[in-house]
């Protein structure tokens, strides 16, 4: 690979997790991009060669975050054979990111705020939200079910996901609230896989 290649993508890699950094410590809105500048220490012209509005810059730190959660989400639900179960893992892997600052900052707080509800939906559809719909679809196929709106079905369980991953994160007792969640989405998936 080309030297001045290998140089844009490291420069975009280190603005992506400069921002990452900041985006997580104070949110979209307050972090300005004299502070990414400063941060990065680079030029603003060398920020926008790679990226020309923040939001496209928080778009790239929303990619990477939503890359981790389901490499997370994978390799928790890769161990079970059942597919139920490897809904459930997966699914359990998901509450457990609501407790890294980054994954609630980022994914759960400011993705719908900046990006708005449809390209955040086409964001998760392309990971973790486009798997949890796979192993719904999988695991409902596994038990012989015809679910017709398993699309709509997936939507639920992740507003249900969403929510639970929220109270954890917002909780006085996270582990109390851990362990109500991770009950109460067996549940609900036992019930729509009943």
């Amino acid at each position: 690979m080309n030297t001045r290649v290998e140089q844009g993508i490291t420069t975009r890699q280190h603005i992506v997790d400069v921002a990452t950094r900041l985006f997580t410590r104070s949110g979209y809105e307050a972090t300005s991009i004299e502070a990414i500048l400063s941060a990065c220490r680079i030029s603003r012209g060398a920020l926008y060669h790679h990226f020309s509005r923040k939001d496209e810059l928080f778009l790239a730190v929303l990619e990477a975050t939503e890359k981790e959660i389901s490499a997370a989400s994978v390799a928790a639900a890769g161990n079970a054979a059942d597919p139920a179960e490897s809904l459930r893992a997966g699914s359990r892997a998901f509450l457990e990111l609501a407790c890294v600052d980054r994954v609630r900052q980022i994914a759960l707080i400011d993705a719908p705020a900046v990006l708005g509800w449809q390209k955040w939906r086409e964001v998760e559809e392309r990971h973790a939200f486009g798997l949890l719909k796979a192993s719904l679809k999988a695991a409902a196929k596994a038990r012989g079910l015809r679910r017709e709106p398993i699309g709509m079905l997936a939507h639920l369980l992740l507003a249900a996901l969403i929510e639970a991953a929220l109270l954890i994160a917002r909780g006085e007792d996270p582990a109390a609230a851990m362990r109500s969640s991770r009950a109460a989405v067996d549940r609900l998936i036992d019930g729509i896989l009943a």
